[in-house]
């Protein structure tokens, strides 16, 4: 939703003498830098409180503690390959016209309890992953070996010994070969995550691997996104005269999930006040941040503002950036309330305004220590023209192979198509209006 956000004046008074003498203007409202509203955003949002969490609940969280092994990984010393378990003296000199020629005293399988001992001329058939039997002292690969002869007749029990087995190595095979160390891997006591750490598939399976089956995080913020406008309709339903699909809510609900968060998506609310309340009221019990868009100019349908100023403790603010100048920050709710983010209706001034601001709520909310996008320095070969007194976000495409930026679409924050080929954003300082063709601008990176 639009709508002019230019203070107005006091109507012109008249002078004793009857002449019209205009009063002075209103003071206008402050205008908030970008680096000013960032810092207001961040001053009011923090991690948060950590829980306990089973496994796969806790993916995408960050770790609230360090975490110690109570004991080795691996927890034995167990074979890499299929094969047998020899002692290496038997071995020695082994060749394929002249194999060592071995008894085999026993098969052993991944999870075997008792396990056979190898004694000189003697070897034990061992699968992958299983315990490595006493006497044995390395694993000959069961290529380097004619498979075994004899009967053939596999063991009633992992341990008893298979009668006239053989099996010959056909090469010698070094002291500790293919074998895994017990603790090679990590040993007891030893710190395997650190604090701060995001859990994803590896960490996770890192952590059920030496034993924990719980693991204390600080959680995903959960965010509720929300799009006002009576002009909105959900995608696939037909869009009648003066209707728009309703576009916000999918871009800002996939970036909060991008960002880290449990993001939930509430289809368009018209602009009524009454069904905004009852939304917003609905949906406070399950939020730790809400992410409207639209609505926030002085438009006189714009209800948001009348219904978020009715909580109180809702700050409606003008920046010196474009797009994006409205933006809504405050919190509403019982008790300390919930964080709520009211950002411009226009698609790309919604985009962008997430991404300078929502984002790095969300990344501290996580309790992140990379908050903000990163930032380079590349060179556009394009004049560029700015309005002054505002930062400006123009969408680009960035080569780092070149160092170079260049423009993707127009200015108009209405441009989604220009903004999904985007993949940085261009950023012209307040304090310039023209900038020359080869001029060097800070590019803020999108995307992984």
């Amino acid at each position: 939703m639009t709508g002019s956000t230019e203070s107005s004046t006091t109507p012109a008074a008249a002078c004793c003498d009857g002449s019209a003498d205009p009063a002075p203007a209103a003071r206008p409202a402050r205008l908030w830098t970008v680096d000013e509203h960032l810092a207001d955003v961040l001053a009011a949002v923090g991690p948060l409180p950590a829980i306990e969490l089973q496994l796969l609940d806790a993916q995408g969280c960050r770790l609230d503690e360090d975490v110690v092994a109570d004991g080795d990984l691996p927890p034995f010393d167990n074979s890499s390959m299929d094969g047998y378990a020899v002692r290496t003296a038997d071995t020695t000199g082994a060749t394929a016209e002249y194999p060592s020629v071995l008894a085999v005293v026993g098969d052993i399988a991944a999870g075997a309890g008792e396990l056979p001992r190898v004694g000189p001329g003697q070897a034990a058939r061992i699968m992958t992953g299983a315990p490595v039997p006493p006497g044995a002292e390395a694993v000959a690969p069961v290529e380097w070996t004619d498979g075994g002869s004899g009967t053939g007749e596999a063991a009633d029990a992992m341990t008893a010994p298979v009668e006239d087995e053989e099996v010959r190595v056909r090469r010698p095979v070094a002291e500790g070969a293919h074998i895994r160390r017990r603790g090679s891997d990590v040993a007891a006591g030893s710190r395997v995550l650190e604090a701060g750490t995001r859990l994803g598939p590896t960490q996770l399976g890192l952590l059920a691997a030496i034993g924990r089956a719980t693991v204390r995080v600080r959680p995903r913020p959960r965010v509720v996104v929300l799009s006002t406008g009576s002009e909105l309709v959900q995608p696939g339903e037909p869009v009648g005269p003066g209707r728009i699909s309703d576009s916000n809510s999918f871009t800002l609900t996939a970036a909060a999930r991008d960002a880290g968060a449990i993001a939930y998506r509430v289809g368009g609310v018209p602009d009524d006040a009454d069904r905004l309340r009852a939304v917003l009221e609905d949906q406070l019990g399950r939020a730790d941040l809400i992410v409207t868009s639209g609505g926030v100019s002085v438009g006189a349908y714009d209800v948001v503002k009348e219904v978020f100023e009715s909580y109180g403790g809702v700050d409606f603010r003008r920046l010196r950036m474009q797009p994006g100048k409205p933006q809504g920050f405050g919190r509403i709710g019982a008790g300390a309330g919930v964080p709520l983010m009211a950002l411009p209706g226009n698609p790309v001034s919604a985009y962008i305004s997430f991404e300078l601001f929502v984002r790095p709520a969300i990344r501290t909310m996580l309790g992140a220590a990379d908050v903000h996008r990163p930032v380079v320095r590349a060179v556009c070969p394009v004049a560029l023209r700015s309005p002054a007194g505002r930062r400006q976000f123009l969408r680009g495409r960035y080569s780092a192979a070149d160092g170079v930026v260049e423009p993707v679409g127009a200015a108009d924050s209405h441009l989604v198509g220009a903004l999904a080929r985007a993949d940085c954003l261009i950023t012209v300082p307040e304090d310039v209006v023209d900038l020359p063709a080869g001029s060097a601008v800070d590019v803020v990176l999108l995307g992984d």
